[in-house]
């Protein structure tokens, strides 16, 4: 029967801020990494990433070998007393997670055990490397791994139990390693440069909207408020059945790149809402020119007065929005201040929300950037890395810095409906974050002026994007 070591760890710069966890599988008997796990989830809490990482590392061994006797080693005191059946779980967001856990593996082959923070730093290590990659707008990438292994500090594995005994075989796997297990073994340093290429369609700042098809348009439902369909809740995780429970927890987390599983989830309370907003039109708009956060910071023109008007107009019936946030550019803030004065609100500046810097681009036509700089037009069609000409910002430069402007909003705004004025970019880059999309979508995706998108943030970490590029109001 195989046996394993699965040492895991979850952090939240914050606490809720911020997260991700870390995985590791090892061979008792030599110290060898045999699989590594690490994911960024989003803003939750230190309880929910640990738990997450317990799950990836627990259904990591499941894939090396189903019937495996595995330890888990964890510097987590709540987690381990929590699965072990020792302590009460209380919490209802520990509880699906604690369910999901329990069922991963048969529970007579799993074991617990608590290790100081000091002998969890492989998992640790993971961890801070998948928040590091959410922080740059990145999927963790396992080729960035650096530890190395080194055999002759590996303890030896003592004989096991009996033959067909889990539990012996399990204590067998934590004498072998109560004294730790070495360096583990990592995949060559170095992290190649992801292959993702944009697809060379058109994407304008500041552009008019080009038509909508008549039988996508009819597939979004509006919902701006904060409401949420939900399951009963699970029974509480403690001592499982072999079969383990029944209840399925909610799918993995969408804060990050990768596409949250499908399905319902438990009840997660109130979500964070973010209603996008791009700005009203501008004169730079029906003439379809690049107008970023490096050019004349125009204002408002008289349509997009009217613009602003008509969805402050349809924001105070529906009555949802309780802040407001603006981009510190004239256009979006003469946007945010005309729906601010509706509902009887504030404007608050973050300077986060602002559009990309288009360089020499700025006040060009698509045409007469094609003309003067062709070759780095190209490249920035065929790359979301290439910068416009003379100093912009590029499609991952702004993704890095839309990435923590979300995670510093939502920490601020938890449990609320917030209104976001901002621009096309970076209402895109938000929208394909939470599908965990790639980077070419930024091209796919259909963003008039004055529209409204939403998209939801959950307690574990998923996003639901809930509504994309409404104008109904502007109607």
């Amino acid at each position: 029967m195989p046996r394993f070591v699965v040492e895991a760890d979850g952090g939240s710069r914050g606490n809720p801020g911020p997260a991700g966890y870390g995985a590791v599988v090892l061979d008792p008997a030599s110290g060898e990494t045999l699989a590594e796990r690490a994911e960024y989830i989003g803003v939750a809490t230190n309880n929910v990433a640990e738990y997450k990482g317990l799950i990836a590392g627990l259904k990591a061994a499941r894939d090396l070998a189903a019937d495996a006797v595995v330890l888990v080693r964890m510097d987590s005191k709540l987690v381990v007393e929590q699965m072990s059946g020792r302590w009460k779980i209380k919490h209802p967001d520990m509880k699906p997670l604690a369910a999901e856990a329990a069922k991963v593996l048969p529970r007579a082959q799993v074991t617990y055990e608590w290790i100081p923070r000091e002998r969890n730093k492989h998992a640790d290590r993971l961890a801070n490397e998948a928040m590091d990659a959410g922080k740059r707008g990145e999927r963790w990438d396992p080729s960035g791994s650096t530890a190395v292994f080194d055999r002759a500090a590996a303890p030896a594995l003592p004989p096991a139990g009996p033959p067909g005994d889990p539990v012996a075989g399990a204590a067998a796997v934590r004498a072998a390693l109560a004294a730790g297990t070495g360096a583990r073994a990592g995949a060559p340093a170095g992290r190649p440069a992801p292959a993702a290429q944009a697809v060379a369609d058109t994407l304008f700042a500041d552009t008019a909207a080009r038509p909508v098809h008549p039988e996508a348009a009819d597939t979004i439902e509006p919902c701006l408020d904060s409401t949420t369909q939900t399951m009963p809740e699970p029974a509480p995780a403690g001592p499982a059945t072999a079969a383990g429970p029944t209840a399925r927890a909610a799918g993995s987390t969408a804060g990050s790149t990768a596409p949250a599983a499908p399905g319902w989830g438990p009840d997660l309370g109130t979500p964070a809402t973010f209603v996008l907003l791009r700005h009203g039109e501008t004169a730079l708009t029906p003439q379809k020119r690049f107008s970023g956060s490096g050019g004349s910071d125009p204002e408002l023109s008289e349509a997009g007065r009217r613009q602003a008007a008509a969805v402050a107009e349809s924001l105070a019936a529906r009555g949802t929005v309780q802040a407001v946030v603006s981009s510190p550019l004239r256009r979006c803030r003469e946007t945010a201040q005309a729906v601010a004065d509706r509902l009887g609100l504030t404007v608050t500046v973050e300077e986060g929300l602002r559009e990309v810097d288009f360089g020499a681009w700025e006040g060009l036509t698509f045409a007469e950037v094609r003309e003067r700089h062709p070759e780095d037009l190209q490249a920035w069609l065929d790359s979301p890395r290439a910068a416009p000409t003379g100093g912009g910002e590029s499609f991952a430069a702004a993704t890095r810095r839309i990435s923590a402007t979300r995670d510093r909003l939502l920490a601020a705004h938890a449990r609320r409906t917030t209104l976001l004025v901002t621009h096309v970019t970076p209402v895109k880059i938000l929208v394909r974050l939470a599908l965990g999309a790639p980077p070419e979508s930024l091209f796919r995706m259909e963003l008039s002026a004055a529209s409204l998108s939403a998209v939801a943030y959950y307690a574990d970490g998923n996003a639901s994007v809930r509504l994309l590029n409404d104008t109904a109001h502007l109607r």
